[in-house]
């Protein structure tokens, strides 16, 4: 295990889960999203597990949804009881988003009887199902068994690429795989007739503003024809991690909103008719991807917006005085040798 891996565990040594009722999801709502080419209403689901197995073991340098898991074993029970949970706020939306802060496919997390049980429940109504899972559990043995529930219907999994450079997922991210393994999961997914949605990070750690956005844009040019969807995920501070780590001792600033502007801008011209959109965790607060209060709301607009109808000319109109403080900013950080800290408190 390297420094960075080493480092990621020993932020959790002292970590003590909160007491949490393994029958209760963690949340689950409706939203709008996009399903064949038009805006519906999708349901998320946040199912809470054992957490994610290489959070339990190191972790990413960004990730603080283990905060969310118990940390030990829930039955096949107690998860189909989240599910009924679940079910009693479903109200027959086509499209179903599945989270689990972990790898959905993971059968330590979720075993494959509880699995098929509640994906051959859904696809009696959805049309599409999203899930999350790491490369090294999409198999075609997990994947048989999916196909034949959903046959001629969409089952689509995302996975945290985050980025193309695996000198940055390793060093930055502590990713635990290679852009090789990307690939190979992506060629399983292909031949079981799958769907891939990509994460691609924006603003790992360590890395400067300018770095961040060429990062995100050459990621997205190098995946734009192996993946369905790209995900443009900017990084927002989360506890007990090395990120919130940083961001505590004023070594980290999360990303410009206009860092994420820039990016979709020079990307949608890269992936063309393919579908990008942008999920901004904590936008606008000094925790997520934020400007300068003034124009933050605006701003996060624009990108839902953008995210749904996939057009940049939603973009034109932003404006505020920040915008020369975010050159400044990419101009200095060379010459400061690392991101500067927050504008504001």
């Amino acid at each position: 295990m390297n420094e960075l891996s080493e480092f990621c565990r020993n932020l959790k040594k002292d970590f003590t889960p909160r007491i949490r009722d393994p029958t209760r999801p963690v949340r689950f709502w409706s939203e709008k999203d996009v399903l064949t080419g038009k805006i519906v209403d999708a349901f998320v689901i946040i199912f809470r597990t054992r957490g994610c197995s290489w959070a339990l073991n190191s972790g990413c340098t960004m990730c603080g949804y283990f905060n969310d898991s118990i940390w030990e074993k829930i039955s096949d029970e107690n998860l189909l009881k989240q599910f009924e949970t679940v079910m009693k706020g479903y109200s027959g939306e086509k499209f179903v988003k599945i989270f689990t802060s972990g790898s959905f496919l993971d059968d330590t997390e979720i075993k494959p009887i509880v699995r098929n049980k509640i994906l051959s429940k859904l696809v009696e109504t959805a049309d599409k199902v999203s899930v999350e899972s790491r490369p090294e559990y999409i198999t075609d043995g997990e994947l048989s068994s999916i196909r034949n529930i959903f046959q001629s219907k969409t089952f689509e999994i995302g996975t945290g690429l985050e980025t193309a450079n695996d000198f940055v997922r390793e060093h930055a991210i502590n990713k635990g795989f290679t852009l090789d393994d990307y690939k190979n999961a992506a060629d399983v997914l292909k031949k079981n007739d799958c769907e891939l949605k990509t994460y691609v990070l924006v603003k790992p750690p360590f890395l400067t503003e300018r770095e961040s956005i060429e990062d995100a844009v050459d990621t997205i040019e190098k995946i734009k024809t192996i993946t369905d969807v790209v995900s443009l995920n900017p990084t927002n501070v989360q506890r007990n991690t090395l990120v919130d780590y940083l961001w505590k001792r004023k070594q980290y600033r999360p990303a410009w909103l206009w860092s994420v502007i820039e990016i979709l801008k020079r990307s949608k011209k890269t992936v063309g008719n393919e579908r990008i959109k942008c999920d901004i965790a904590g936008g606008g607060g000094i925790r997520g991807a934020h400007n300068c209060r003034e124009c933050d709301s605006k701003f996060l607009e624009a990108v839902s917006s953008f995210s749904l109808h996939q057009d940049v000319k939603i973009f034109d109109d932003l404006n505020c005085n920040c915008y020369d403080k975010w050159l400044d900013q990419i101009d200095i950080e060379n010459i400061g040798f690392g991101s500067l800290v927050n504008m504001y408190g």
